[in-house]
């Protein structure tokens, strides 16, 4: 076995492990993955078990697509302005600003200035959080963007952040390429990389230790599988992770500036106001089916964070509505 042969085989192995994490995970790609819808272009990678999409498009209004739920969007605005609510909190982008939104079906009432120029790329979240690298820094930077997704970026990172996109856009058709799997997973990673390096110099670059990282990255795999919905206390979560609700309370507060509550509600109400707006749903219904213990704190409950018992939501959301 030649020299180069071993040192092209080491890194094959390298690059293999650190964009799939699993050996098991073999990317495939075929030409009629391939489709052009208006100024989107789409290409799709076959996991084991799991077809993951990345799209680009330059169309605000496509960020909130259906077809994008548990999704994630990573944007640059290169002129104007726009406005959407994002998990009922209103957010405003403009150039130079990127934007990584996770969980694009929680972005309302976009209203964008007539010069606004963006693009961006979209992923299902599951693929997105595979090739996250293992420096836990994206344990940090999840947390922080579901909070406020956009980081002002300098004309530079803008332009970095721009040619990552474009990147990505160019090489889709590189199908003929013998490491095309490859190719496309180091240029998405490089656009994460770079992602951090933004959010980084905003926020300071500190990471949390391997353990602390991943009681948080644990604990957020169980709020994205829809646990809030039934299970909003902080022992639930601690018996899950097998740490007390101390350490687990301590340990997110240290981590991502939230107490372990705060971070379960933001997915929790979304759930709730999705059940409100279901007409076919009645109140004790949604009380059973979110495990509230009685009617009284499910009133309460929707009382302190949507400012309104679930009968005044209700009545005011149909009000809304007929106008």
């Amino acid at each position: 076995m030649n020299t180069f042969f071993i040192i092209f085989f080491a890194l094959k192995v390298f690059t293999m492990q650190n964009y799939s994490k699993n050996t098991h995970q073999k990317f495939s790609i075929s030409r009629q993955n391939f489709h052009i819808l208006r100024k989107s272009h789409i290409f799709a990678l076959e996991m084991e078990n799991t077809k993951a999409e990345i799209v680009y498009s330059e169309d605000i209004n496509d960020i909130n697509a259906p077809r994008f739920t548990d999704w994630g969007v990573h944007l640059v605005c290169n002129d104007g302005d726009a406005m959407f609510l994002f998990n009922g909190k209103p957010v405003t982008i403009r150039k130079n600003d990127a934007a990584v939104i996770n969980h694009p079906e929680l972005v309302t009432h976009i209203n964008a200035s007539p010069d606004l120029r963006i693009r961006f790329i979209a992923a299902p979240f599951k693929f997105i959080y595979n090739l996250l690298p293992a420096n836990h820094y994206g344990v940090v930077g999840h947390i922080s963007l579901f909070e406020n997704p956009v980081i002002p970026l300098s004309p530079e990172d803008a332009w970095r952040m721009n040619n990552d996109i474009e990147q990505l856009r160019l090489r889709s058709d590189d199908t003929h390429h013998l490491f095309y799997d490859e190719l496309i997973g180091s240029l998405a990673l490089t656009m994460i990389y770079d992602l951090f390096d933004f959010h980084a110099k905003l926020h300071g670059d500190a990471a949390p230790s391997e353990r602390t990282a991943n009681v948080v990255k644990r604990l957020l795999t169980l709020l994205e599988s829809g646990r809030a919905k039934r299970h909003r206390e902080v022992t639930y979560y601690a018996q899950e992770l097998n740490v007390s609700p101390k350490y687990l309370s301590e340990t997110v507060k240290r981590i991502t500036g939230n107490s372990v509550l705060n971070l379960i509600n933001k997915y929790a109400v979304p759930i709730l106001i999705d059940f409100l707006n279901n007409s076919d749903l009645s109140l004790t219904q949604i009380c059973e089916e979110m495990n509230f213990s009685s009617p009284s704190y499910f009133s309460r409950y929707t009382l302190r964070h949507l400012g309104m018992s679930p009968s005044e939501y209700r009545t005011a959301h149909s009000s809304s509505e007929r106008r």
